[in-house]
C-alpha cells in the first residue's frame, strides 16, 4: 500500500519537485554548501537507497559518520552521474514499491517533516520568499512531526515550543530553556536549523 497522493507529504513532495524544476540545478538553498542539485540527489537516494538511510538517522551517534559518509558518497555519485532533469523526477515519483520508504507508515513518521523542511529550504533561499499561510490541519501535521527535531533541538538545556496559531499548546522538553513561539512549520524550521529564516519568538 503506497502512500495518499492527498496526503501532506505527498502535497510537499509535488510542490517541492516543481520548484525544483522551475529554479534549476544551481539555485541556493538554507542547506549550507548545497544547491538545488545536492537537494535533490539527497531525496532521491533517501527514496530507492535503504542501505543510505542509516546515514541519515544515526549520523549523531558515536559511529555513525561513516554511515553518513556511504549516504553522501551516493548522493555525490547520483548528483555527478545523472541529469538534473532525471533527479528530479526521481523526487517526484517517489519511492519504488519495493522502497522502504514506500510504507504509508514510513511516510507519516519521516516524510512530513523531510519534505516541509526542504521545500522551505527551497522556497526560503530565494529573493522575495514570504512565508506560506498554511491551513489549520496541516499545520496539527506538523506540530505531530515535530518531536525528533525538538529533542534535538533541546540537548540537556530544556527547550519550550509554543504555538502561536493556537493558545495554550505547548511542547515542554526538559526544564528551563528557552522559550520559542511559532506557528508549527517556523518551529520545525528553528528546531532543525533553520533559524536565520524560522519566524519565531525566542524568550
Amino acid at each position: 500500500m503506497t502512500p495518499s497522493p492527498h496526503s501532506l507529504p505527498a502535497r510537499e513532495r509535488a510542490a517541492l519537485a516543481d520548484l525544483l524544476d522551475e529554479v534549476g540545478p544551481d539555485a541556493p538553498t538554507c542547506c549550507e554548501g548545497w544547491t538545488t542539485a545536492h537537494l535533490a540527489a539527497h531525496l532521491a537516494v533517501r527514496d530507492r537507497r535503504p542501505d543510505a538511510l542509516p546515514g541519515y538517522g544515526l549520523e549523531m551517534l558515536p559511529g555513525g559518520e561513516r554511515l553518513a559518509w556511504w549516504s553522501h558518497k551516493l548522493e555525490e555519485r547520483l548528483r555527478t552521474r545523472t541529469s538534473y532533469a532525471e533527479v528530479v523526477q526521481q523526487v517526484r515519483t517517489g519511492p519504488p514499491a519495493w522502497s522502504p520508504m514506500a510504507l504509508p507508515a514510513a511516510a507519516r513518521a519521516f516524510n512530513v517533516a523531510e519534505f516541509a523542511i526542504h521545500h522551505e529550504d527551497v522556497r526560503r533561499a530565494q529573493p522575495g520568499w514570504e512565508p506560506r499561510q498554511l491551513p489549520r490541519e496541516e499545520q496539527d501535521q506538523l506540530w505531530s512531526g515535530l518531536a525528533l527535531h525538538a529533542r534535538r533541538a533541546a540537548g540537556r538545556r530544556g527547550l519550550v515550543l509554543r504555538r502561536s496559531d493556537v493558545p495554550g499548546v505547548e511542547r515542554r522538553l526538559g526544564e528551563g530553556g528557552r522559550t520559542v513561539t511559532g506557528e508549527p512549520l517556523e518551529l520545525m524550521l528553528w528546531a532543525s536549523g533553520r533559524r536565520d529564516v524560522a519566524r519565531v519568538a525566542v524568550t
